[in-house]
């Protein structure tokens, strides 16, 4: 008897909707207080997740939905892989 594995959860900052962790990108502020763009989903450290669609990241950056979810101050360049990774995404 085979067992169905439940596919992990994870809300958008964005949008607020529950997807597939595996839809989603990653953020991840790592213990040493580094936030990068996680692309690979297994870097240690406090993880928060978006949409890859530019209104969630808007929505997100207009709200300061990622800072609060890491607790840390966001740089702009962190915006801009962001912004670049979902445009090239599309």
């Amino acid at each position: 008897m085979q067992t169905i594995r439940k596919k992990p959860q994870r809300t958008c900052l964005g949008c607020r909707n529950s997807k597939d962790k595996t839809e989603l990108v990653r953020i991840v502020r790592t213990p040493e207080g580094e936030v990068v763009v996680d692309r690979t989903g297994k870097k240690n450290g406090r993880g928060a997740y978006i949409c890859p669609d530019p209104e969630c990241l808007r929505l997100a950056m207009r709200s300061k939905a990622l800072g609060k979810a890491l607790s840390t101050e966001i740089p702009e360049e962190i915006y801009e892989i962001l912004t670049a990774e979902i445009r090239h995404g599309e």
